[in-house]
């Protein structure tokens, strides 16, 4: 019988969604977001016109919410861009402000197209965003001035946190994407102490996580300037050396041997002095050996050291790990057609535009006060690379009720004028430390935020709440009814299909690993592929575990899978690492076997409605072939059954 408390606990789907991030202050953002919230409206009242400076004051808040980038040349991406759709977006809506049909049916034609925007990238995802809530508001709220004037200040607002962030570009221009390789290579010394422990799978993912996060920032970079900078190609060959090391742990663990703590200390001096730049503090002293794990790993540093101590490294040196950047616009625009053509992006443009409509339509037929934050929300709500719809939907509503009771004491007591300046110094600086932890907390940040920046536009006080409350609920029930409950692809989770991706993909290793002809950089490549789609199968799994019964339960049953496939991936790493340092390569028919169980498996998990139980007939092979290990979790992943959704 269950006890009176687990009756009564919250559900495992809510919890996941509330739990706040473990991350530290972002002072810098902290103090950025402070500042670029507060100028605004200390010009605007110097002048005697408080209205301009609320709306500079709300284009800072959109670039602060984007200030998400840790490399400069990102976040000029990231926030400018953004803006200038921004200002497009509030100069349309408000072309059509006050005529009513028309107006709805502009702004259901800027929610389709900023829904469409929404799967070409994160850039433009965010470009999107801005785009349909500049044009709701503009559609919805009268624009002081003439019809220039808003665009220039929200705009203006959003490059102010430009500005802000790019103070110490000068004398930090490389700091980001060197402190992104050291952060990985500090991973990798992790990863090695935790070779052959039950810490070994969590600290794997971390670096891969990091290593994401890494190549992300370099291929930015390189991507700009065709990656033949001097000090670019020192900083991917940095990047590159990594591979033998982060390959060298699984090798270690199938040994199940603990390496000598001298190996990880060298990494982490390696990473010390990538972070610094300076390369005569890269050479760690040579690591004793006693065992092949320790040999395999000792030389895999022992490279590391000698790429990052050299600096006579060319274009020439350089092993493209990587692939050959296209140039941005040439990314961009492919991109762009595949995102055009794509069915997934035209389902949610039209679910987008039909949740708008819908909004805009209600709001004509309903006086509704301030009826443009039910769109708002909507917009909000409804970003698919945000996260699960229904929960953002709940920690929307949640979150606007804990916002709405420190803006009403703020609105309530605080005068207005001078008053209001101390008072967004306090409630801007949190905006990012509460972002940071996930997106109920943002909400409860921003909502006093938007209501004292509403308060100083409309005069309305306290008087302010309760249709904020109202359109917020409102928006968030448009949203699960006509976004999420109408559209059966809601109810199902894409952990089983991206699983099947990772498989076939393993496959792929698996071949490439084991080739005859086998090239270290092709089989570099792809095992950098494969991790990054294991990275992202973790993702849309912790996604999927937030959304309500059935579909989050359906997500968990697919978990000992995840773990099976990384497991998979490791043993083929390690295999390799062992055939490279003179263990007998596997039969050509051996590797056959292995890669057809892997297909075996993935056709199954796209064409069943249950993962059936399948323990594969393998070949008689010796106990010390290298692929043994590799049999082992192969056949316990076919062993596996779990429900499909």
């Amino acid at each position: 019988m269950a006890s009176s408390s687990s009756r009564f606990a919250p559900p495992a789907w809510l919890v996941g969604a509330v739990r706040s991030e473990p991350v530290a202050v972002p002072w810098a953002a902290v103090v950025r977001a402070a500042v670029a919230l507060v100028v605004p409206l200390v010009v605007g009242l110097a002048v005697g016109r408080p209205e301009y400076g609320a709306l500079a004051a709300i284009g800072a808040l959109s670039g602060v919410i984007g200030d998400t980038a840790d490399a400069y040349r990102m976040r000029v991406l990231n926030i400018a861009v953004p803006q200038l759709f921004g200002a497009v977006g509030v100069t349309v809506g408000a072309a059509v402000y006050g005529h009513g049909w028309v107006a709805v049916g502009v702004v259901t034609g800027v929610a389709l197209v900023s829904g469409m925007m929404s799967s070409i990238g994160a850039v433009a995802s965010v470009s999107g965003l801005l785009l349909l809530l500049n044009a709701v508001v503009g559609a919805g709220l009268p624009m002081p001035g003439a019809w220039w004037v808003a665009p220039a200040l929200l705009a203006g607002g959003g490059l102010l946190v430009l500005a802000l962030g790019l103070l110490a570009w000068p004398l930090r221009a490389q700091v980001p994407e060197r402190a992104a390789v050291a952060a990985a290579y500090r991973a990798a010394a992790d990863l090695l102490e935790a070779a052959g422990t039950e810490r070994y799978p969590e600290t794997r993912v971390a670096l891969t996580t990091s290593l994401n996060r890494a190549y992300d920032l370099v291929l930015a970079h390189r991507a700009r300037y065709h990656g033949r900078g001097p000090d670019l190609v020192r900083l991917v060959a940095t990047l590159n050396a990594i591979t033998p090391i982060a390959e060298s742990a699984p090798a270690a663990d199938q040994w199940a041997t603990p390496l000598p703590p001298a190996i990880p200390a060298a990494v982490r001096t390696l990473a010390d002095a990538i972070a610094s730049g300076r390369a005569e503090a890269g050479r760690p002293d040579p690591v004793a050996h006693d065992s092949p794990a320790a040999r395999v790993a000792a030389q895999a540093v022992a490279h590391a050291a000698d790429v990052v101590a050299r600096r006579d490294l060319g274009p020439g040196d350089l092993e493209d790990r990587l692939g050959r950047p296209a140039a941005l616009g040439a990314r961009a625009r492919a991109t762009a057609h595949a995102a055009l053509l794509s069915g997934a992006s035209w389902r949610y443009g039209l679910r987008l535009a039909l949740c708008i409509g819908l909004a805009q339509a209600l709001v004509s037929l309903v006086p509704v006060p301030r009826s443009y934050w039910v769109a708002l929300t909507i917009t909000f709500v409804m970003k698919p690379d945000f996260g699960s719809v229904f929960s953002r939907a709940v920690l929307r509503a949640g979150g606007t009720v804990v916002g709405l009771v420190a803006a009403a004491a703020v609105l309530a007591q605080v005068p207005r004028g001078w008053w209001d300046v101390p008072v967004m110094l306090v409630l801007g600086a949190l905006v990012p430390v509460f972002s940071a932890r996930g997106y109920g907390y943002q909400t409860a940040a921003i909502t006093p935020v938007i209501l004292l920046l509403s308060d100083v536009l409309n005069r309305e006080g306290v008087g302010l709440l309760v249709p904020r409350l109202l359109d917020s609920l409102m928006g968030c029930a448009i949203a699960l009814v006509a976004g999420y409950l109408l559209w059966p692809e809601s109810w199902h989770t894409r952990v089983g299909d991206r699983l099947a991706d990772a498989v076939d993909d393993t496959a792929a290793y698996i071949t490439c690993a084991f080739a005859p002809d086998s090239d270290h950089v092709a089989r570099a490549r792809e095992r950098r592929r494969l991790y990054r789609d294991l990275s992202a199968i973790r993702t849309e799994f912790q996604r999927a575990l937030t959304e309500p019964p059935p579909t989050g339960r359906h997500a968990a049953a697919w978990w000992p899978l995840v773990v099976a496939v990384e497991r998979i991936a490791d043993a083929t790493t390690g295999a390799r690492v062992r055939v490279r340092h003179g263990a007998d390569p596997p039969r050509t028919e051996e590797v056959a076997e292995v890669v057809g169980e892997l297909l075996a498996l993935s056709g199954n998990l796209r064409t069943s409605a249950v993962l059936r139980e399948f323990r594969p007939e393998f070949s008689a092979v010796e106990d010390d072939s290298v692929l043994c290990p590799l049999r082992r979790e192969v056949t316990a992943a076919r062993a596996i059954a779990s429900p499909r959704t």
